[in-house]
């Protein structure tokens, strides 16, 4: 396959599985309005994932606490995958899996928020995450591509990218939250 066709195939492909996304507005419109309740409330929407899912995890935490369309107050959001020294010190007193659920248990209450993304849905250190939030009794959504079967215990909204292709995923993760984003601002701050 020439370069000028692998760039045409994946723009298709891509195109293709976000089109689907145009008959899940009411899922994308759920998790808004309780991110936005949750962030009225000042408590706080905290995110966890693994290599460029933790990289999204950051991304989206900044785009509360800065700001995304507009200039407004700063919004409570945090990503679990940031502090190296607690990341190392857990995975080496406990395990690697428990990176996040120590955290959720040190932070995390009721009242507010943890988003588990893993492309493959089979994270452990996330599904933990997301298992400590429900004994806390916060909201869960976990952001996955095919497989939703593990995240389905511990989740009470999954969103489900259809492909198996990690970089699909991904890019097709950080556009719903973008939208999300756009909606959490409309709910806010009227903006639109």
């Amino acid at each position: 396959m020439d370069k000028s066709e692998l760039i045409k195939n994946t723009l298709e492909e891509s195109i293709m599985i976000k089109q689907v996304l145009l008959e899940d507005a009411t899922t994308l419109i759920d998790i808004a309005k309780v991110v936005s309740d949750c962030l009225r409330s000042r408590s706080t929407v905290f995110f966890c994932g693994n290599g460029g899912s933790a990289a999204d995890s950051q991304h989206i935490a900044a785009e509360f606490v800065g700001r995304f369309n507009m200039d407004r107050i700063p919004l409570p959001a945090e990503s679990l995958t940031t502090n190296t020294s607690i990341l190392t010190a857990v995975g080496n007193d406990y395990s690697f899996d428990e990176i996040f659920s120590r955290q959720v248990q040190a932070k995390a209450t009721k009242s507010d928020i943890v988003v588990g993304i893993s492309t493959s849905g089979k994270s452990k250190n996330v599904l933990r995450a997301l298992e400590e939030a429900k004994k806390v009794g916060s909201k869960t959504f976990g952001f996955t591509g095919k497989n939703t079967k593990e995240m389905k215990e511990f989740c009470d909204i999954v969103f489900k990218v259809d492909s198996e292709k990690t970089p699909r995923i991904q890019e097709t993760h950080m556009l719903v939250w973008h939208i999300i984003c756009d909606l959490v601002e409309e709910e806010l701050f009227k903006t639109i």
